[in-house]
């Protein structure tokens, strides 16, 4: 298992080894879980896109402790500037930068309206979360979904 930025985490079906533009090189074959969509990735450009192994249990618990913090700043802006360094954020891949959006997305909520680009983004980073989560705690995705509404139902 693994994650791969903005898509989530998927299985690693096999390791193939193509010809390309007579050059040989590997590539990952990972199916990500939540669409079930496939993607090659070039073993040697892993890093670089941001491909990593699933949050460790510790790593996961400091998920819960941003989503509680309350007393985060959260600057005025125009909706879509605020998309775009949100999309940015969730396109590192970082399970601590997509809880940070999510956390901020719900507390912004509690001021104004958010926009349906926002709106589809809590779902996004909410799902990223939940299932990297339940991989690393070995848990429910249903039970992690409820853990995470449970924080922002008291915030």
């Amino acid at each position: 298992m693994a994650v791969y930025p903005a898509h989530g985490v998927g299985e690693i079906q096999a390791i193939e080894t193509k010809n390309m533009a007579g050059l040989e090189q590997s590539f990952y074959v990972i199916k990500i879980i939540d669409s079930a969509m496939v993607v090659m990735i070039p073993c040697n450009s892993s890093e670089k896109v941001g491909l990593r192994a699933i949050a460790s249990p510790a790593d996961a618990d400091k998920v819960f402790d941003i989503l509680k913090q309350t007393d985060v700043e959260i600057v005025q802006q125009p909706w879509n500037q605020r998309y775009r360094e949100y999309m940015e954020k969730i396109k590192t891949g970082s399970i601590f930068e997509i809880a940070a959006v999510l956390r901020d997305l719900f507390l912004l909520q509690h001021d104004k309206e958010l926009s349906f680009g926002e709106r589809k983004m809590v779902d996004t980073a909410k799902s990223l979360l939940v299932t990297e989560i339940a991989l690393a705690h070995q848990a429910d995705e249903d039970e992690v979904a409820k853990q995470i509404d449970e924080i922002f139902v008291v915030a």
